[in-house]
């Protein structure tokens, strides 16, 4: 069975937000794309703090200068679609106050159908944190746990109560309530990360780094599931971050997801063979603006359903 496509909307400093998410929202729905996702970037530091990821001297990509807001983004997709889901890959909790991003989320769902799916991370970047996170870096996975629990209590059923680190509810009504319940996705990137996404989760987002190693975190992933006798099934979304160029990449240090449409496709394939049952492609980066980035996406899509992916 062909595995189901996304597509990561236009947000970075190329596009004109106002115009070309709604553009390219349209345009990848009825392409075919089932879902369309934003990602989170909130400053772009100079000189940096540390390197991108984390890694020393690894540069921030130039792309990453001017990033829209994702829930804006989001509610601009979802004023001009109808049937995409919408989906955050992915928000990064401490950097918001986790009563408010539990309403935002519930709002959107409301306002879209029913449509959202609520991606959440820790994050990496100190920069990010010392400008706009509720709790230290070091207590990111804390954070990230709480807004989980408000998350729960916000959506469901009223009155709602809470008391948290970070939050306080006094019994009231909260709403409005999410048409059906949200989905929450989280990463595997460690052994506590796998143990949340286990426990608490309704799906995995990884980001892709080749199949083999795909492969190879999909199964941690569900043997702990099986040690943890998790009875639900586990979704997973792999978030694929694209480098297209109109021509083949020539070299053995192409890296997977690089190059013309046909490699992102061959690549495409490598991976659904893992068996995960739905990829993001964000392909943004590399394209130079919303015309470009509507035709690549939907050339995509056409030789990715050729090929039987």
């Amino acid at each position: 069975m062909p595995v189901t496509l996304g597509l990561g909307l236009p947000q970075m400093k190329q596009y004109d937000i106002g115009r070309d998410v709604a553009t390219v929202a349209r345009a990848a729905e009825d392409a075919g794309y089932r879902s369309l996702w934003v990602f989170e970037r909130v400053l772009f530091p100079e000189p940096a703090t540390q390197g991108l990821y984390g890694v020393p001297g690894l540069p921030w990509p130039d792309q990453y200068r001017g990033v829209a807001d994702p829930l804006i983004t989001l509610t601009l997709a979802a004023a001009a679609t109808d049937r995409a889901r919408l989906g955050t890959s992915v928000l990064i909790a401490p950097l918001h106050v986790p009563f408010q991003l539990a309403r935002s989320l519930a709002s959107l769902d409301v306002a879209s159908g029913g449509r959202v799916i609520a991606g959440l991370g820790t994050g990496w970047s100190l920069d990010e944190y010392a400008a706009a996170s509720v709790a230290p870096f070091e207590k990111r996975g804390a954070v990230l746990d709480e807004l989980l629990d408000v998350c729960a209590a916000v959506w469901g059923p009223d009155p709602v109560s809470y008391q948290g680190a970070l939050t306080t509810i006094a019994p009231a009504e909260v709403g409005p309530k999410p048409i059906s319940p949200i989905p929450v996705y989280l990463p595997a990137n460690s052994p506590r990360a796998t143990r949340r996404l286990v426990d608490r989760a309704d799906g995995w987002m990884p980001v892709a780094m080749g199949a083999p190693a795909l492969s190879e975190q999909w199964q941690r992933v569900q043997e702990l599931a099986g040690e943890r006798d998790r009875v639900k099934p586990i979704e997973v979304c792999l978030r694929v971050n694209a480098s297209y160029s109109a021509k083949p990449f020539e070299g053995a240090d192409r890296q997977p997801f690089q190059g013309s449409v046909a490699q992102i496709v061959a690549d495409l394939a490598e991976h659904a063979a893992v068996g995960v049952p739905e990829i993001l492609l964000d392909l943004q980066a590399t394209t130079r603006d919303a015309a470009e980035l509507a035709d690549v996406a939907a050339e995509v899509y056409q030789a990715a359903r050729a090929a039987g992916v």
